[in-house]
Order: structure tokens, then C-alpha cells, then sequence
């Protein structure tokens, strides 16, 4: 009998706990509806309508670069996988978002490598020294020269190619890094002076 009146008093306890927390939470658990993945979402993917919903997430769990309307991001790449009911933030879109967090003045620079198979073995995130080499070593001299170090790479063309970088006529074979100003204006002309080559590095 005790042992029945103990359990009883452990579920009404139990049961008025909870009360308790609903009653705390309640008015004060605000949510926001955002576009979320619809289903698992691979690097490259260009968003269409089917790839996309509604999801009323907590607002504490939304990161804040997302968005309320799927007109915002159809249409757009995928620069990051994203899984399904996953937020889409604008830092895993193709474009200016990649640069958020980057410090100021930092610009997302396409290169193209001259050996297009580099691209392959590149992603985002990892540090590349740009090196531009000139001449043929027989009526012109040859020579090398660093334009950047350390720089990251922001994006890689997908497999297959295919024009997905905002402005870019043909993708295939194109890197896109960050760099500072003052090194953008030598990367960005680097591919009509010379061979441009990637080499890997780690952080400085």
C-alpha cells in the first residue's frame, strides 16, 4: 500500500513538473519561421521550389542569415551540403555570403588554374599560395612569383562544370578564394599573365 502511495505521489509530482515548465516556457519560447532543406542537399545543387520549405524552428536555434521567403533562394547554389529541415543561411549559398566573418576588405577573387584537374583536389576552406609563373624558360625567361599566401579557397566548380558562379561564362576549372584588396587586383588578372598554380598550405 505504501509503495502505491509512494509511486502516486512520484506521478502527480512528476505531472505537475511538467505544468510548471509549460507554464514558465509558454509565452516566452518564441519561434521563426524560415526556409529550411526539404530533403538532403548536396554541394552544387541549385535550389528549385521542390528543394525547399517552410520550417518553424525555435528562434534561439535559427542562425541569422536566413530566410523567411523561398523566392529568396530559388535559383541559387548550394556552396555546402545541407541536410533535411536544415536552415539554408546565406553562407552556404554561392556568393557574397561566403565572405561573412572574412575581415574587412576581403574580396572573393576567381582564378583559374592552368592544370584544371587542381580544382578537384580542392575545398573550402583549405589555404592555397597563389603562384604565377611566366615564360618558357627558352626565348623568354622563366620565372615565378608568389601573389598570394595563405589565401582560402570560398568555392570550387562543381564536377562536370557548367556556368553556377555568378558572372562566370564557363566554370569549369575555376577556384574562387578571398583575398585582401590589395592583393586582388594582381590575382584577378593572373590567368591572362601566366600559369596560375594552387599549391596547398597550412595556417600561417
Amino acid at each position: 500500500m505504501h509503495r502505491r502511495k509512494r509511486l502516486l505521489c512520484c506521478l502527480l509530482l512528476s505531472a505537475a513538473a511538467g505544468v510548471a515548465v509549460e507554464a514558465a516556457v509558454g509565452d516566452d519560447y518564441r519561434t521563426r519561421t524560415v526556409v529550411s532543406a526539404s530533403r538532403d542537399l548536396s554541394i552544387g545543387t541549385v535550389l528549385t521550389e521542390a528543394d525547399v520549405a517552410l520550417t518553424t524552428l525555435p528562434e534561439q536555434a535559427v542562425p541569422g542569415d536566413t530566410f523567411d521567403r523561398p523566392l529568396q533562394v530559388i535559383g541559387q547554389q548550394l556552396a555546402a551540403p545541407l541536410s533535411q529541415g536544415a536552415p539554408v543561411p546565406a553562407t552556404a549559398l554561392v556568393g557574397d555570403g561566403l565572405l561573412t566573418g572574412t575581415t574587412a576588405g576581403t574580396v572573393a577573387v576567381p582564378l583559374r588554374p592552368s592544370d584544371p584537374a587542381t580544382v578537384q583536389l580542392l575545398a573550402p576552406g583549405q589555404l592555397v599560395d597563389v603562384i604565377l609563373s611566366t615564360g618558357n624558360g627558352y626565348d623568354v625567361a622563366a620565372d615565378s612569383t608568389v601573389l598570394a599566401r595563405s589565401v582560402a579557397v570560398l568555392w570550387t566548380a562543381p564536377i562536370g562544370g557548367g556556368s553556377t558562379w555568378p558572372g562566370a561564362d564557363d566554370d569549369g576549372g575555376l577556384v574562387v578564394v578571398a583575398a585582401q584588396a590589395d592583393d586582388a587586383a594582381a590575382l584577378a588578372g593572373s590567368s591572362s599573365s601566366g600559369d596560375v598554380h594552387l599549391v596547398l598550405t597550412s595556417a600561417p
